[in-house]
């Protein structure tokens, strides 16, 4: 290992220590964005102060660690000083900016490198003034593919007369990286810097300071993005979710006035406590603002249903239960069951002569609660099956709500022979599924 070391040449040797400096810095970075707390304070741009002191600690020690590394080891790709101070300040400002290099000079000083402190602490913190003089997606566009349009930068600058902040940005890494020569080159026992011994070796260094801090920032803009992204996924889910909720209440409600519309003459008793019922369940939704209840609830909910249109067709409606204890307490999502009940009812049980009954099952299977509303209605044909699920309202909202919520893997699965009555079977899994609308 000593002999290819050796082997090596002073360009190619730079060449490797910026290329390990810069793969340092984007390990890092990944790293850090792996913890739920830095994620956020990406996401934020208004950061509480132990947001900032997470993020300082979590970039500076590590950095500190690898300037104590380099004094002990003498290895220089360890060395990450001038990047972690300026990313550090571009993140969080001035004085996290600041902090983090106090954290990462405090090494150097201790080994007598007296400008190494204070160079760290002046670059986190000039970073930070930038980050508050410019936009703060301009920072999130500094990446490492700034030299590819650093033509249409300049262009934009000339033709509008202003500073584009890419250019500032690029201007402000190289400019602390000249700074660190200087001093470096007058002082040599003073600050540690990589001495290029060619302008090929200097444009190889000023390169990798640039690489050292674009690559992490351009890490965490993708892991913000990606944020968003999910995030952006989860509240149209939510938003589908409650549109599809909403689209059931009205269909119900239409259907429930209409019933009791047709009371009113010859039952106004009757009718009168269809209206009290309806006010009830009603008033008990509109309190309810959740898109999961367990199946006890959901039946609570159901019966309230079935109370009013066991009033409307009397004797002609029977209505029997098969539920597993063990169901009870399964989440299941909000208003699942009545549009298969009322469906069920609607079309299998009001046209047929002599009523008939509705039967309510549910069983544990394995990592799934099985749920059915059986009637021994009309039933439907092959075709008209084929078609139920798309044409009716109740039916196609149910159906797209599971799918939409737990996926292709849950759906509404219709059985029925003229004749017979209909089967509407319903499989939702135990687990509660990862939408952010679960309790």
């Amino acid at each position: 290992m000593g002999q290819d070391v050796h082997s090596v040449s002073g360009p190619q040797l730079l060449v490797v220590l910026v290329i390990v400096k810069i793969a340092m810095m984007a390990l890092l970075a990944t790293m850090l964005v792996r913890y739920h707390r830095f994620r956020d304070l990406l996401i934020s741009e208004r950061r509480a102060w132990p947001m900032r002191l997470f993020f300082a600690f979590g970039l500076g020690i590590p950095v500190a660690i690898g300037v104590a590394a380099r004094l002990l080891l003498r290895y220089t790709a360890l060395d990450l000083t001038l990047e972690g101070a300026f990313v550090a300040g571009l993140i969080t400002g001035p004085w996290g900016g600041a902090l983090v290099g106090t954290l990462i000079g405090a090494p150097a000083l201790v080994a007598r490198e007296w400008g190494a402190l204070p160079f760290a602490v002046g670059c986190g913190f000039a970073a930070g003034g930038l980050r508050e003089a410019c936009p703060k997606e301009a920072i999130w566009r500094f990446s490492p593919f700034v030299f590819g349009d650093l033509h249409k930068y300049l262009w934009k600058s000339v033709r509008n007369f202003t500073l584009d902040w890419q250019v500032i940005l690029l201007a402000a890494a190289i400019g602390m990286e000249a700074i660190r020569q200087v001093i470096g080159h007058r002082w040599p026992s003073g600050l540690f810097i990589l001495s290029p011994n060619s302008g090929f070796g200097t444009i190889i260094v000023f390169l990798g300071t640039v690489l050292g801090i674009a690559v992490p920032i351009k890490i965490w803009n993708n892991a913000r993005i990606e944020h968003r992204l999910q995030e952006q996924e989860k509240l149209l889910m939510q938003a589908r979710i409650d549109a599809l909720s909403h689209q059931i209440n009205p269909h119900f409600l239409f259907n429930t006035l209409a019933s009791i519309s047709s009371l009113i003459r010859t039952r106004p008793e009757t009718a009168r406590m269809l209206i009290l019922k309806l006010s009830n369940m009603l008033r008990r939704r509109l309190r309810s603002h959740e898109h999961f209840v367990t199946l006890r609830e959901e039946l609570a909910s159901v019966d309230e249903y079935l109370d009013i249109e066991v009033i409307r067709f009397g004797q002609q409606l029977q209505v029997e239960k098969a539920i597993s204890p063990d169901t009870l307490d399964v989440l299941v999502p909000s208003m699942i069951l009545q549009p298969l009940v009322e469906n069920s009812i609607k079309h299998g049980i009001a046209p047929k002569v002599g009523g008939g009954r509705i039967t309510l099952r549910s069983v544990r299977e394995r990592d799934r609660a099985v749920i059915e509303v059986d009637d021994n209605g009309l039933g439907m044909s092959d075709d008209r099956l084929q078609s139920a699920l798309s044409e009716g309202i109740g039916l196609s909202n149910v159906d797209e709500r599971l799918r939409v919520i737990y996926g292709n893997q849950c759906s509404v699965k219709l059985t029925s022979a003229p004749g017979r009555g209909t089967v509407a079977r319903v499989e939702i899994p135990l687990a509660v599924p990862e939408t952010g609308t679960a309790p």
